[in-house]
């Protein structure tokens, strides 16, 4: 059998030198093996890309179309657009795609770096590729959009394209939930008339939650019971969406008894709760009521048969760091591993914060070295963390961390904000540190990122 973990530490560990050497042979390649590999290796770009490019030229193996979607996607992030676009061709060239799923993952880059307008060229030219645009590629790219918050680019494009790709009520649903995003209900309720009386499509279960999760997200709690009411009167079907719903937005709004009630009603009226209404349930009595009610819940909630999921258990961590329980917390992160619930990246970066924000920097540091021995690789998160976490004690040897720590994330492939360049390059000078600090100078000039009041 092969061992996973093994590969990805010598992957991490290896110089360029060793790793083009040593491994092709390191395991009988297949394209499980090597997707599993690249989302360990997930936010760690260059070496993810470097193996990728070792194994590009093995004797007996050839990368699948889903190895290609990983490693564009890892690309991407980086904003290496040029090795994006190489993958894109060497895939053309070997016939598998590029695909409307490469097409996403693309344009989600793309609008995620700020560049929204480039992702609208790329989706008018996917045919040029080999990949013709559809319905359901449109779709795709109006979401893209409108989780990024650009609802009303969304919109534009909805009444520009509509009618070229025979827009449904998929299309409505998804720029009516872009406008709930950013708190604009009026809007989001005028999309869904123009969607009936204009295009006479008819709204589904999907709308209606859509919207009464608007409701909540902006505040407007008559609304969304006034909503929830007309539902039932109207006797539009109510799913186990829309209750889990309702529980979590009365729950968030400190209304604890009333998303009991409604957790209640929904069993009663034979709709089986998800694991999703749990996590809903959990959260509410973690940040409204107390923990070990939330706790409670969980113990119910494994009794009737439910496996919690990464979810639940981040859920759970939070409420008992929240509550100034760390031992418990950590405790959980235990027992994660124990029922093959791995702790991901979110994980510990609730512990990291809430240890930060406790003011014990040594025990956020301890839980960031055991990231790297359980190979959950820190992600941009992660770093800017522990790197404000450096300033609060004000001594030599935390800024030492800081600088090192900002110099191994752009090692990894990430880009430091401007703010913590500077704020770093700072505390260096202040507390002399100048060999460290022409150091991160020098690194900032790569990056194009040098204040105008420096000069190298």
């Amino acid at each position: 059998m092969v061992d996973i973990n093994c590969i990805t530490k010598f992957i991490l560990e290896a110089n360029p030198q060793n790793l083009t050497k040593n491994l092709p042979a390191l395991a009988q390649w297949t394209p499980e093996i090597v997707h599993k590999i690249l989302k360990r290796l997930w936010n760690h770009g260059p070496k993810a890309l470097e193996f990728f490019k070792i194994l590009d030229a093995h004797h007996s193996y050839s990368h699948s179309a889903t190895a290609f979607d990983y490693t564009i996607d890892i690309a991407g992030r980086m904003r290496d657009y040029k090795t994006l676009w190489t993958l894109v061709d060497q895939m053309k060239a070997r016939n598998l795609g590029p695909s409307p799923k490469t097409f996403a993952i693309i344009l989600e880059r793309y609008v995620s770096s700020g560049k929204a307008d480039k992702a609208t060229d790329i989706f008018l030219s996917m045919h040029q590729h080999g990949c013709p645009q559809d319905l359901n590629s449109f779709n795709a790219f109006l979401d893209v959009l409108c989780k990024a918050k650009r609802a009303e680019k969304a919109y534009n494009l909805l009444k520009l394209f509509g009618g070229r790709f025979r827009s449904d009520v998929f299309s409505y649903n998804i720029v009516t939930s872009g406008f709930c995003l950013i708190k604009r209900t009026p809007k989001a309720l005028n999309i869904l008339k123009e969607m009936v009386e204009k295009r006479g499509l008819e709204p589904n279960v999907m709308t209606y939650n859509i919207m009464l999760n608007g409701f909540f997200r902006a505040g407007q709690i008559k609304e969304a019971w006034k909503f929830f009411l007309q539902m039932k009167r109207r006797k539009c079907e109510i799913d186990v969406v829309t209750y889990t719903t309702m529980v979590h937005g009365f729950g968030v709004a400190g209304d604890v008894e009333k998303s009991q009630a409604l957790f209640d009603e929904m069993v009663q009226n034979g709709v089986l709760p998800s694991v999703a209404t749990y996590n809903a349930l959990i959260q509410v009595l973690c940040k409204k009521d107390n923990v070990e009610n939330a706790l409670s819940a969980l113990d119910q909630m494994m009794r009737k048969g439910y496996v919690p999921n990464i979810t639940t258990f981040n859920v759970v961590i939070r409420g008992l760091c929240h509550a100034g329980m760390m031992g418990r917390a950590v405790e959980y992160i235990d027992r994660m591993e124990d029922s093959e619930c791995e702790p991901n990246v979110q994980t510990y970066n609730l512990v990291i914060r809430y240890y930060c924000n406790a003011g014990d920097i040594d025990k956020a540091l301890e839980f960031f070295g055991k990231m790297g021995r359980e190979l959950c690789l820190p992600n941009l998160d992660t770093y800017n963390i522990l790197i404000s976490a450096m300033f609060v004690r004000k001594r030599s040897d935390d800024l030492v961390v800081a600088a090192k720590l900002l110099i191994e994330m752009t090692e990894r492939g990430f880009l430091p904000r401007k703010f913590n360049f500077n704020r770093v390059l700072n505390g260096l000078l202040l507390t002399g540190n100048q060999e460290f600090a022409r150091e991160i100078l020098r690194l900032q000039s790569r990056f194009g990122r040098v204040p105008r009041h420096f000069r190298l």
